[in-house]
């Protein structure tokens, strides 16, 4: 069973797909050619599904680092007898900066191990398992490495060491094996490469190439920081990572960006609540791109905009109501199985592929597009007409659908009801609709959306809130909190000194958090088995909520709480344990550092408003 815990492990990118090294040298995930393909590497979820560890043979200590602003791992291993460094990277393309970062990425994992001072033996276990460890290798030898047949998956594998390959089929472990002995500056290096059949024959990596690719791929993740990353206020440090986080989980090819590198790691240790975050939500748009703004570049943030524009527009115009999410190349069906051969982290079943949330309404998704497009508005003139036209389609669903019932933000796999956000969000589709008119060429619209705008206000605040709660409640009717209705200033329905704003704010303060001060989504009955943990996102919106409403201290206060769950390598997962501080759920997750970087920049605006001229 798989116990690593979530924050051990370190995120690689090829801005295409993704990979998890645990702070032991074990690269326990790994997917190939994209995040949303199966894994080569899955042990995360279970032994079975494979793992390629490179470790010391005998007792040591280890720490690790980014090579500065890069998604390129150093994990520097220290024994009594020397010490060795292993340098691990996803390659991108070759020469590739900038803009470009994500540009021809080879399908490549690299790792070089490098002997600093005294000798070390190695121990190397090549373990692959191809389709999450349901398709069972044929390892051969060839000059240069060792071919992987599983399937319809191909993969070389490139050494300049000798290897003990284990084919027993009685014994089920289709392993390569070495220890190597190394010495004050040896350095030897790796590769495993994706193919396709039918590619012609392999070349297989020179160690020439392995060093120079990994240095290639060490200044061009630099390259991307120095040329995007100019955001100057509080938390700097931790805006910036972030920042590369949310580049380390875009899909190069489309403009996508994944919610999650990773599938079924649980919002509670054997718990079902287990589901693949390795696609792209409409719903997470607004915010993304406020995020990338500040951390990233507007280049990035309108990638992301014209991919999610793209793959939703036809929908409207065929009558379809607007999907929540798609795969990273467009895919609007996301079928969901559950894979019964693997037990999942700590025992944490079902596995879940596939994501059975695609179908389902939640009208939010209306409100999300129009803010992330009115977050963008340079970009407009240049979209296409028909793109244009689909913006404001988009607002004129929302103007006729908002008394709908759907399944909400939290994606609640009961009963649709008339969830509080959900509306707040067809009230921004209009009023940023509004705003947008005369860019989408659309100002006849003007009068409907303004009146569907007044409805939806004087709706949200009669039946919005509950005298019981004194506050903004989950959803009509109900008494229930929920986090989510922290955007109701943030989005600017009503100012953070809205005395029913100010109640809400104090109300989720008080009765939605644990005694660590860390938000909940929301407490009540959800219908699904188990509880979930804390989550970050839902802390950093109450820092932000904060700031907007002046109480800068506070504000500082709840963010420096949530931003210490940050791993020593500045990862944030979804959750934390309500019973210990582990980190739970898909990881690492672009809605928590996306919280980050808003709630920061909040509160950095907020605290230059309070200084004055």
């Amino acid at each position: 069973m798989s116990s690593e815990p979530i924050a051990d492990y370190a995120l690689l990118s090829d801005c295409c797909s993704g990979a998890l090294v645990s702070a032991a040298g074990s690269v326990d995930w790994l997917c190939f050619p994209r995040f949303d393909s199966p894994s080569v590497f899955g042990r995360i979820l279970g032994p079975e599904a494979g793992y390629w560890s490179i470790r010391p043979a005998g007792a040591h200590s280890s720490t690790r680092r980014y090579l500065g602003p890069t998604l390129v791992l150093e994990t520097t291993h220290t024994s009594a007898e020397g010490c060795v460094t292993v340098t691990d990277a996803l390659a991108l393309g070759d020469g590739r900066r900038g803009h470009e970062l994500g540009a021809d990425s080879p399908g490549t994992l690299l790792r070089q191990v490098s002997c600093t001072q005294g000798s070390v033996d190695v121990d190397i276990v090549f373990c692959a398992r191809p389709d999450y460890g349901l398709a069972r290798p044929m390892l051969s030898a060839a000059d240069g490495g060792i071919l992987v047949r599983a399937g319809d998956a191909v993969l070389s594998f490139s050494t300049p060491a000798t290897f003990q390959l284990n084919t027993d089929a009685s014994t089920d472990t289709d392993t390569a094996q070495a220890r190597l002995t190394l010495v004050a500056g040896d350095v030897v290096g790796f590769a495993l490469d994706s193919l396709a059949r039918g590619s012609g024959a392999t070349e297989f990596w020179s160690q020439d190439d392995i060093g120079r690719r990994l240095e290639d791929t060490v200044q061009g993740w630099a390259s991307w920081s120095r040329m995007h990353q100019n955001y100057r206020g509080p938390w700097q440090e931790l805006v910036a990572g972030s920042g590369r986080i949310l580049q380390a989980l875009s899909y190069y090819p489309s403009g996508a960006i994944v919610a999650a590198p990773t599938t079924s790691l649980p919002e509670v240790a054997g718990g079902t609540r287990n589901w693949d975050y390795r696609y792209s939500w409409i719903r997470d748009a607004s915010m993304t791109l406020q995020a990338l703004w500040v951390a990233a570049c507007p280049d990035e943030a309108g990638k992301f905009f014209q991919f999610l524009a793209t793959a939703a527009a036809s929908q409207l115009a065929g009558g379809e109501e607007l999907q929540i999410m798609f795969g990273v190349g467009g895919e609007r069906e996301l079928p969901e199985r559950e894979l019964a051969h693997l037990p999942g982290w700590r025992g944490s079943a079902p596995v879940r592929v596939g994501n059975g949330a695609w179908n389902q309404r939640q009208l939010d998704v209306y409100g999300e597009l129009l803010d992330a497009a009115a977050t963008l508005p340079q970009y407009l003139a240049e979209l296409a007409p028909e793109t244009r036209k689909f913006l404001a389609d988009a607002a004129d669903s929302a103007a006729a659908r908002w008394r709908s019932a759907d399944h909400g933000i939290w994606e609640v796999r009961g009963e649709p009801r008339h969830y509080l956000h959900s509306k707040l969000m067809c009230w921004v589709a209009v009023d940023r609709a509004i705003s947008l008119a005369g860019i989408l060429q659309s100002t006849e619209r003007v009068p409907r959306w303004t009146e569907a705008r007044d409805a939806i206000a004087a709706s949200i605040r009669t039946e919005g809130w509950s005298g019981a709660a004194n506050a903004y409640t989950q959803a009509y009717g109900c008494d229930d909190l929920d986090a989510s209705a922290l955007m109701l200033c943030i989005v600017g329905f009503l100012p953070a000194d809205d005395p029913g704003m100010i109640a809400t704010i104090e109300a989720i303060e008080e009765r939605l958090t644990d005694p660590r001060g860390l938000v909940y989504r929301y407490l009540a009955d959800d219908g699904m088995a188990g509880e979930e943990g804390t989550f970050l996102l839902c802390t950093f919106w109450l820092a932000h909520a904060l700031a907007l409403a002046g109480r800068t201290q506070r504000a500082r206060a709840v963010f420096e709480q949530a931003a210490a769950f940050a791993t020593d390598l500045g990862l944030l997962a979804e959750e934390v344990a309500p019973d210990s501080s582990e980190l739970l759920g898909n990881f690492p997750q672009a809605f928590s550092h996306i919280g980050l970087v808003n709630a920061a920049w909040a509160i950095g605006e907020a605290e230059d408003r309070a200084a004055g001229p």
